[in-house]
């Protein structure tokens, strides 16, 4: 009987070997067509599909999230969404399932050793469409009233999803098969995200009246309407909860209450004014929705570590000489 035990445990310990090899000649693959396609550039593979290659870490920059599965191939990136702090790595998996804004770095990449990815955006309408079929009738039901997931999750990537993407980039060099291909290895990397590690928070971004799709319509709402005072029992009302169960569901998604993700879209579009014009901080800051220029000053401080005039012509130096930020 032991030695059944040994020759199975000696068995187990070859196949996760040989997974871990696989694992690895993929992610090698993968790296390496990236590299050769992509380079310190963004390349479009079909609608909503990128690959990209970074050789420079660089200092923390400002952005968004936008609904997107991010596949690192090498390399490795931060990046802080309210108070979380979410680092992934190659061979690791980054689902933002809500479009939410972020400071956002590589720390790890080199012209010798760039950082590879490539991304998917995610679409609620083709997430709707495979919760529909048949096969999916066994994905556990999200039931109303439920609290949402964190907005963003990062996990290993699983060998089948990195296959998946690795047969989607090498159509670059198939250009014929492309229009054809794309769109079916797309709905396969789609379902294998619904149903691995993580998938109860893409699955909720196919369902119209799910806790995530709710917070989503308010942060919609926040970014278009960013400078107007708000309420957060008005937001509530807007996404059908009480206002007790929105404050706690938004934070749980987005990490911030609506209030601070309001301030950080504000200050993020006051950059983008001051960028075009670096000596009319009041201005800015009255555009943005804040009554007073000084309270604006503070918070744009805290936010990206100098003043704003300072702040604006550091990067309008760094655009006109093509640095980094």
């Amino acid at each position: 009987m032991s030695c059944l035990i040994l020759l199975h445990a000696m068995g187990t310990g070859v196949a996760r070997r040989c997974q871990w090899l696989n694992l690895a000649m993929l992610l090698d693959e993968l790296g390496a067509l990236i590299a050769q396609h992509s380079r310190n550039t963004l390349v479009t593979i079909a609608d909503g599909v990128l690959i990209s290659g970074v050789e420079h870490t660089g200092p923390p920059t400002v952005s968004t999230t936008g609904t997107v599965m991010v596949l690192m191939a090498q390399g490795a990136k931060r990046m802080a969404v309210g108070d979380h702090v979410h680092d992934y790595h190659g061979g690791q998996c980054m689902v933002a399932c809500v479009d939410l804004p972020l400071t956002g770095h590589f720390t790890e990449a080199s012209p010798s050793v760039p950082a590879l990815g490539f991304a998917l955006t995610l679409k609620p309408t083709a997430i709707a469409e495979l919760l529909l079929h048949p096969a999916a009738a066994d994905f556990p039901r999200t039931t109303r009233g439920a609290v949402a997931p964190s907005g963003i999750a990062v996990h290993d990537a699983p060998t089948e999803l990195i296959d998946a993407v690795l047969r989607m980039v090498r159509l670059l060099d198939r250009p014929r098969d492309r229009p054809i291909l794309a769109p079916m290895i797309e709905r396969e990397i789609l379902w294998l995200l619904m149903r691995g590690r993580g998938g109860a928070l893409v699955r909720q971004l196919g369902l119209a009246d799910s806790s995530l799709n709710r917070v989503g319509h308010a942060v919609r709402w926040l970014r278009e309407h960013y400078a107007d005072s708000i309420r957060v029992d008005e937001l509530a009302q807007m996404t059908h909860m009480s206002p007790s169960a929105f404050h706690r569901t938004f934070q749980a998604v987005t990490a911030m209450s609506p209030i601070q993700f309001q301030k950080q879209i504000r200050l993020q579009e006051a950059r983008i004014r001051l960028l075009a014009n670096p000596n009319d901080v009041a201005g800015a800051a009255y555009a943005v929705g804040y009554e007073s220029p000084s309270h604006f000053s503070r918070d744009y401080r805290r936010r990206f570590g100098t003043p704003p005039a300072e702040d604006a012509a550091r990067l309008r130096d760094a655009a006109l000489t093509g640095g980094h930020q």
